[in-house]
């Protein structure tokens, strides 16, 4: 058994998902999630929502609120969602705990008594009708170094450079437009260059990672430049060091505070349990492993950054050091990333009006067919178009016609003839081939879940579905009346590739995994599902956390002999077809412009 941790990037609390959002961080990391418990691994899979910072500020500001009641209304939303989708979070928590402040400040500290945090000064951004600090991602320009129009005041996604605001060519405030200005400000900086090294011989050997997530990282690597991981403003992490420690407005930055929340959310989770010492079995062992997954825009920050500060905190940079209280901490095992999905071409953007909210989906069309659309025709490997055409596609041929249809006929007739599972007679060889093929998938799906290869392992499993369907329609039991021993036979081998590929299906498909394996004549959890928890921290206010008991649920990853005599229902359709129009309009509150 290894320990599996499984991280999910955090979602920002400045309003609801949308379903770009979770195409790349949370539905891939519970498909993973989810199959590595089915495979009997240990797995933690943790994450919370990112409350700190200026986009805080300012959506409080549009609101009419403060920032803590703005993190506060869209954390409980951001956990709905999420909740909504059957993500299995072993703890979704958030960044506004006394422990997520703990476990920043000791590494912050542990890198500068190593000598990775060092002060400099700098020209900071600042809004001349507020006075605040602009965050670097709320100033736009013209990138110096490759032209692109739409460059961000951190990095241009064009190009993937690191840039600082004011290197942008015509520089101006996503907020409001207006030219910011640049003013000396003393802070602090991850000292990248004392940590470049060690990091690229580090990149050197992930020889199995997604092609565009090494290509990326490696060239960043190259030219690392002192990273500021402080900022001038009252909403946040403050900095752990005396005189700093009570200045009104010196936090520390958001990204900083945000990757160390995979480490702190451990750490919850464990206190949580009642074993304070069990996040160690996930970050500090030599046979752990460690899963990152988000979109392609949080690349560097995962492959390059974070890394960095585990090894500064472990003293293991050109500078040396001792490790921080926590010991030497594991750096990544894997960067999961995913490219974007886009809407006519362009990103899904909140700001820019091209959104489709995940809770909107999910009141319409359930979580599964999000999720089965989000594996088979997500942006895996590249750029994702969402159609409303194309959905309506897969649901009704793929979903309803093909999977749907395979469970509601094979069972509908093992009722109607038996009542129950029927038993198996002679096996020809046909059958045979049938369930071997059906066996066989465990390998191969598996194979390709383990290696984060969604939209393959989906495919193949989908692919055993093809062939149950052509089986049926080749042997035709519904003519066997006069020769009950073969139909049942028949309908025997079909009722079993059903339960194979339910279970094959059920990291993409839990909500319809345990709806089948109840019409299969199942009892008890199948898929398990998050709960919602209201949670206390000593002196801080109670807030909402996703969990579950996911170690009790029945799916294993192995083909399971159904039991002839277990009594069969008249089945329900599991998958409902869609009007075609859809395709053509989009619904109400997503229409086709």
């Amino acid at each position: 058994m290894t320990s599996i941790l499984a991280c999910a990037a955090w979602p920002y609390a400045n309003g609801p998902r949308h379903i770009g959002h979770v195409s790349g961080f949370a539905v891939p990391c519970d498909v993973f999630a989810r199959y590595q418990r089915m495979a009997g691994n240990d797995v933690l899979m943790v994450s919370g929502t990112d409350e700190h910072g200026t986009a805080i500020q300012v959506k409080a500001e549009g609101e009419g609120l403060t920032a803590r009641e703005t993190a506060d209304k869209y954390h409980q939303i951001i956990t709905e969602d999420l909740q909504g989708l059957g993500l299995s979070y072993d703890l979704y928590t958030r960044t506004t705990t006394l422990n997520h402040r703990a476990v920043v400040q000791e590494l912050f500290s542990a890198l500068h008594r190593n000598g990775y945090v060092v002060a400099h000064k700098q020209l900071g951004a600042i809004s001349p009708s507020t006075g605040r600090t602009l965050a670097d991602r709320y100033i736009e320009g013209t990138c110096p170094i490759c032209g692109y129009d739409g460059a961000r005041g951190d990095q241009c996604d064009n190009c993937g450079n690191q840039l600082d605001p004011i290197d942008l060519i015509n520089p101006h405030s996503r907020v409001n437009g207006e030219v910011p200005d640049f003013v000396e400000t003393e802070h602090f900086f991850l000292d990248l260059p004392a940590l470049a090294e060690q990091l690229q011989e580090w990149l050197g050997e992930r020889t199995d990672w997604r092609p565009n997530v090494i290509r990326f990282s490696t060239e960043f690597a190259k030219d690392l430049k002192p990273r500021a991981i402080t900022r001038d403003l009252d909403w946040g992490v403050p900095i752990p060091l005396e005189t700093w420690e009570d200045a009104p407005m010196k936090r520390i930055y958001v990204w900083f505070d945000a990757v160390i929340g995979y480490l702190s959310a451990s750490v919850e989770w464990a206190r949580r349990t009642g074993d304070p010492e069990a996040w160690r079995r996930f970050w500090t062992h030599e046979q752990a492993e460690s899963y990152y997954f988000m979109g392609k825009d949080n690349i560097t920050f995962h492959t390059v950054i974070w890394p960095g500060i585990l090894l500064g905190a472990n003293g293991e940079g050109s500078r040396g050091g001792e490790p921080s209280a926590f010991g030497r901490l594991d750096l990544p095992t894997e960067i999961v990333s995913s490219e974007f999905l886009t809407m006519s071409g362009a990103k899904f953007s909140s700001s820019r009006n091209k959104v489709i909210y995940v809770r909107d989906f999910l009141r319409e069309f359930g979580p599964d067919a999000l999720r089965y659309f989000i594996a088979v025709a997500g942006p895996e490997n590249q750029d994702t178009d969402f159609t409303w055409a194309e959905f309506v596609r897969r649901v009704n041929f793929e979903l309803a016609n093909e999977w749907g249809n395979l469970v509601n006929r094979s069972i509908s007739m093992a009722h109607k003839n038996v009542g129950a599972i029927p038993e198996a007679g002679e096996l020809t060889e046909g059958d045979r081939a049938l369930l071997d093929a059906s066996k066989a998938a465990f390998d191969t799906v598996g194979t390709l879940l383990g290696r984060a290869r969604f939209k393959q392992a989906i495919s193949e499993a989908m692919r055993v579905v093809g062939q149950a369907n052509k089986y049926i329609s080749d042997n035709e039991p519904w003519k066997l009346k006069d020769d009950p021993a073969r139909r049942d036979t028949v309908l025997h081998v079909a009722l079993q590739v059903v339960s194979d590929c339910n279970t094959l299906l059920t990291p993409f498909l839990p909500h319809s995994a345990q709806k089948i394996f109840e019409a299969l004549g199942g009892t008890g959890v199948w898929a398990a599902q998050p709960e919602m928890k209201i949670v206390d921290e000593e002196g801080a206010p109670s807030y909402p956390v996703l969990t579950g008991d996911y170690a009790s649920q029945q799916a294993r990853w192995e083909s399971t002999p159904i039991v002839p005599g277990t009594p069969l229902a008249k089945p329900t359709p599991i998958f409902r077809k869609l009007d075609e129009k859809l395709g053509e309009t989009g619904p109400e509150w997503a229409p086709i412009s």
